[in-house]
């Protein structure tokens, strides 16, 4: 028997499509306290992968799944860890197999998972976002590509006026257009996704015209390793800024750098991580493609999403 912490000890799962997170903090005993992070951690199980466009969970990434589950609950026994919450987006919201796997980690780990809708999603990454980056009183354009879906927010600190998630993530983009196993991207694979974009980003569009957000603010994964390449190195969880200033013509530079290469070129890029080099090409024809329909030339980047998001609602912020 392990004593009680004087401070409640939480973990906060997020279980994405490409990624899975793990947050572990200590709850603060008073209102003024920030929650103390005692580790912040990812693995990427990319669980689209060879299934998500087919409606199903692979074998081999179902086992990753299972495996990082168990390396998960590992540290949450380490750290003591007395209550959990994990929530999991689009890979398991639309595949067959989506609940065998719910179920699983469940009699696996005892983990709990809980399958969130897409607007759900959207409320839970703008939260996180505004702990990272103060969205004062203008309307900003808040954008978090997963593997599976993309969710879009328009809001500032106090109000979201509009959200959509969108299943149009990268594992799915790369599904459709990018087949090539060299990584080889043409110019017309290039304009495909982004004619199918036009059409799929309706909702989108309009939202822009009727708001006009003044700035783009990325969240997590992509966005995270176009700031490293703008640094040219790649960082742990753990020395990533809340936020990050991206430069438009880094932007440009790095989608350039991204769409002449091929896979091995690109995973040669300092700050790219290996596993994410295709997508990002196929994230970061979607980041231009929003750009030009926002005419926005100011990019944040914000560390912060969805479990940070989970972190403040139990914090009450």
């Amino acid at each position: 028997m392990h004593t009680p912490h004087a401070h409640r000890r939480v973990a906060l799962i997020d279980m994405g499509t490409n990624t899975f997170h793990l947050l572990i903090v200590e709850m603060p005993t008073r209102p003024d306290e920030k929650p103390l992070v005692l580790l912040r951690t990812k693995v990427g199980v990319r669980l689209g992968e060879g299934g998500i466009s087919q409606g199903v969970i692979a074998p081999e990434p179902y086992a990753r799944a299972l495996h990082t589950l168990a390396g998960f609950k590992e540290e949450m026994e380490l750290h003591e860890v007395e209550e959990v919450r994990a929530t999991a987006t689009s890979a398991m919201r639309v595949t067959k197999n989506g609940p065998e796997l719910v179920r699983d980690i469940f009699e696996q780990t005892g983990i709990q998972v809980n399958v969130i809708p897409g607007d759900r999603e959207a409320e839970l990454i703008c939260e996180g976002v505004r702990q990272a980056v103060d969205l004062g009183t203008e309307h900003h354009l808040i954008m978090d590509i997963g593997g599976g879906s993309v969710e879009f927010i328009i809001a500032n600190q106090a109000t979201i006026f509009w959200k959509q998630s969108f299943e149009i993530g990268a594992q799915r983009l790369l599904d459709k257009f990018f087949p090539d196993p060299s990584g080889v991207f043409p110019a017309a694979a290039v304009e495909a996704e982004q004619q199918y974009l036009g059409t799929v980003l309706e909702p989108l569009i309009e939202a822009v015209r009727r708001y006009q957000p003044v700035s783009l603010v990325g969240a997590s994964g992509s966005f995270d390793s176009l700031a490293d390449m703008q640094l040219g190195e790649l960082r742990t969880d753990a020395n990533l800024p809340p936020r990050t200033e991206l430069r438009l013509s880094s932007f440009q530079e790095s989608y350039r750098h991204l769409l002449a290469g091929n896979h091995e070129q690109r995973v040669a890029i300092p700050g790219i991580l290996p596993m994410r080099a295709d997508m990002l090409v196929v994230a970061a024809v979607l980041i231009d493609y929003v750009l030009g329909i926002t005419e926005i030339t100011r990019i944040q980047t914000s560390a912060y999403a969805l479990k940070e998001g989970v972190l403040a609602e139990m914090l009450g912020l």
